[in-house]
């Protein structure tokens, strides 16, 4: 876990394809494909205007608060992009552990500072954990090692959704041993479950603020979830998502996040369902936040009927080849937000920052703070060509949310 202290304090009652290969092409469904009808291919401006729809400024919801308090409390936040481990990174985590196991904490010991530096840092962990006895597997059916998770939390994280189209590459015991393992290591989790009762909406305090983090996908390429236990996985509906949001509410959330494992792969615009699925949560007024996964590449930022929607956060860390995948499939997104409650209930998200991150495919795998990074005064000209190419790329679809790059 981060350093700073948070407070768990689940209130909950137990109520109620596309492939990711990084050896391999993308073999999407046609359902899916459908579904997410060709759009637009022109980025949108760089204008720090704000689009038609959208707000420069903060996005207020009112929610009948619980309690009376006198003062307005808050929290920060961070959310970053996919987990995806290859087998190429768990042999380099073989390197880094000079032989002695697997070591993936100099991966992600660049973004610690980010992570470390809110009260909340989420995860998107893609892949479930090969279950005991089985060895670690890559595409079609990914089953990575568990020593990834304690460098997730060496990193500061504090927990992470795991709905994605891959949660049950592994069938059950794989989401068994997922789960098992975040809960050895105290690292928080929604969007899988072992039960019926652990699929129902948990309520934990981040600085004295009652929140509710949910995790939804679509569609799984390799094994569908089990007749009659849906459980297992939250898959897309709306109608469930709104049901699980209200029910975060009455539990006394006051701050609701939604993760969304959607899009089309590898489109930087959003698809017509991602931004018909932001519309209807966003409409609700139980929602505060929604961030999205699933692409592989970043995608813009933007309100939403009021509401902050971070449509894709690239990857946060793969070995996805280019080829199949472009260049931007190793860049990604760590997006700080801050969050306010007033006296009176009403919920205040601010503005998201944008810090881009870069993974050095081939090399060390090391997910990289661009933003920091180009501020170091020893920098290569390789390493300096590298991050601006990067920089450059994200720029074009979230380039007026990014944070401003220090001068070295």
């Amino acid at each position: 876990m981060s350093p700073r202290p948070l407070s768990v304090a689940l209130v909950g009652a137990a109520l109620l394809a596309a492939a990711c290969s990084g050896e391999q092409a993308d073999t999407r469904s046609t359902d899916a494909a459908a579904a997410d009808a060709a759009v637009s291919t022109q980025p949108p401006g760089t204008s720090t205007e704000p689009a038609p729809g959208t707000s420069s400024v903060a996005a207020t919801t009112t929610i009948a608060p619980t309690t009376t308090l006198g003062v307005p409390r808050s929290f920060s936040a961070a959310f970053s992009g996919d987990v995806l481990m290859h087998s190429p990174l768990w042999r380099r985590a073989e390197r880094y552990a000079g032989g002695q196991g697997m070591d993936f904490r100099p991966m992600f010991q660049d973004i610690a500072p980010l992570t470390s530096s809110v009260d909340l840092a989420v995860c998107h962990m893609e892949t479930p954990i090969a279950p005991p006895g089985e060895e670690p597997q890559t595409y079609p059916r990914f089953g990575v090692p568990g020593e990834v998770l304690p460098a997730i939390v060496s990193a500061g994280y504090d927990r992470c959704s795991t709905a994605s189209n891959h949660s049950m590459d592994q069938g059950t015991e794989g989401i068994v041993a997922t789960l098992d393992a975040f809960d050895a290591l105290g690292l928080g989790h929604s969007g899988t479950a072992r039960s019926a009762a652990e699929a129902v909406p948990q309520v934990f305090e981040v600085n004295g603020v009652r929140v509710a983090h949910l995790s939804f996908t679509r569609g799984f390429p390799v094994v569908e979830t089990p007749e009659g236990e849906p459980w297992w996985v939250n898959n897309t509906d709306l109608e469930r998502i709104l049901a699980d949001a209200r029910l975060a509410r009455e539990q006394g959330a006051e701050v609701v996040i939604v993760s969304m494992h959607w899009g089309t792969e590898p489109e930087h615009l959003a698809s017509p369902t991602q931004r018909s699925q932001a519309e209807a949560l966003a409409a609700s007024g139980l929602v505060n936040l929604i961030v999205g996964h699933h692409t592989h590449v970043v995608q813009p930022i933007e309100q939403i009927n009021g509401v902050w929607t971070v449509f894709g956060l690239g990857n946060s860390i793969s070995n996805m080849p280019t080829g199949p995948y472009p260049p931007e499939s190793q860049d990604g997104l760590m997006v700080t937000v801050e969050f306010e409650v007033a006296p009176d209930g009403t919920v205040t998200v601010a503005r998201p920052v944008a810090y881009p991150t870069v993974v050095d495919r081939g090399n060390t795998f090391e997910i990289k703070d661009i933003v920091r990074n180009l501020a170091r005064p020893d920098l290569t000209a390789r390493e300096r060509a590298f991050y601006e190419a990067s920089l450059a790329r994200t720029a074009q679809w979230v380039g007026e949310f990014i944070a401003a790059v220090p001068v070295a």
